[in-house]
């Protein structure tokens, strides 16, 4: 369903379409803004938050060449670190910045992007937030206040088959946000159990950590059950989960997580870390039953959450009852994209 919106221009990251580079928040602008009609697409290319000189130069000229009174949707992860190419338009364009996770927030970022991401924010002609926890924290940061919330949806897809109960999965680019080193860490303590692990996800975000990530693999004699598969989109996705039995969650730090409504959405059960919007992601059942588990962010909780989805037959078999019921209510991306354009439009008139 094409939703009519009066948006004149959406700035996204580059690497939005990149299939060497997926990521939830690009997942979400292409499939809201598929559904937006009329749209002209601003590619920014560059190392956003962080771009040079010459991208931040072209992010201002594509601002400048938009008509005035223009309403222009800005994706956060680009928008948000560099006030000095996007505040000076706020006074003719109608800007709207959709933040995914607060730049502050991500794992080693810079502590001076929270002034930034202020400067930006406050100048902004709305805010959007995508999970409640996001717009929460936002009002901690930043002193915003009633920062509309659009959460994401999901796309259609089969009940998993699964493998039996041993097969975990993990999906997210392999960076210290995501967790991938405390995941090793609790499949250490659970060796002698039978599962084998997929980490899928780009691979170049940040190659240190999937250095590490690959020394404690050997360090722990786990390679051989730990595969590190890089990006998968398309087929090549739908079968990774189609196999597994458990989505494992491994954050630091999440805004929401995409891939926790991708995994209900196949009624795959969930294990993650209890951060950020991830709590909301899961969701309940009618009667109140969360469809997976949720520990504490670190090594212990992971490999206590894990030991006891291995060793607990009743257990698995009520998860994936609730995942499968949960499933019924994961929402598909029309309900995102027409609550997006409802703000939008209140933004124009």
């Amino acid at each position: 369903m094409i939703v009519s919106a009066p948006v004149v221009a959406a700035v996204l990251p580059g690497d939005v379409d990149d299939p060497q580079r997926p990521s939830g928040g690009n997942v979400y602008d292409r499939r809201v803004l598929a559904r937006l009609g009329g749209v002209q697409e601003i590619a920014a290319g560059g190392s956003w938050p962080h771009p040079t000189a010459a991208d931040r130069a072209a992010l201002a000229g594509a601002l400048a060449a938009l008509p005035d009174g223009a309403v222009v949707l800005l994706d956060g992860l680009v928008a948000c670190g560099v006030p000095e190419a996007v505040v000076p338009e706020a006074g003719r364009l109608r800007l709207v910045v959709l933040v995914h996770l607060p730049l502050a927030d991500e794992a080693g970022a810079d502590p001076a992007l929270a002034d930034r991401e202020r400067a930006v924010l406050g100048a902004a002609a709305a805010v959007v937030a995508t999970s409640t926890w996001s717009a929460r924290r936002l009002e901690a940061l930043h002193g915003l206040h009633d920062v509309p919330v659009v959460t994401p949806g999901a796309d259609p897809a089969p009940p998993a088959a699964g493998s039996g109960g041993g097969g975990l999965l993990c999906v997210g680019s392999v960076t210290p946000t995501k967790g991938q080193d405390l995941l090793v860490a609790a499949l250490a303590r659970v060796a002698s159990r039978s599962w084998t692990c997929r980490l899928v996800g780009p691979l170049g975000r940040a190659p240190s950590h999937v250095d590490l990530v690959r020394r404690e693999l050997d360090r722990h004699g786990l390679a051989a059950r730990v595969r590190l598969d890089g990006p998968l989109t398309g087929a090549a996705l739908d079968e990774a989960y189609a196999a597994a039995d458990l989505l494992v969650l491994p954050s630091r730090a999440e805004a929401f997580g995409m891939v926790v409504l991708e995994a209900l959405a196949r009624g795959i059960p969930v294990l993650a870390t209890d951060v950020g919007g991830v709590r909301e992601a899961l969701g309940t059942t009618s009667s109140g039953e969360v469809p997976g588990l949720v520990v504490a962010p670190d090594a212990d909780g992971l490999a206590d959450g894990l030991q006891d989805w291995l060793d607990d037959p009743a257990l698995r078999t009520r998860l994936r009852r609730a995942a499968h019921e949960r499933r019924n209510t994961v929402p598909a991306w029309d309900v995102p994209s027409a609550a997006l354009a409802a703000i939008l439009d209140g933004v124009r008139s």
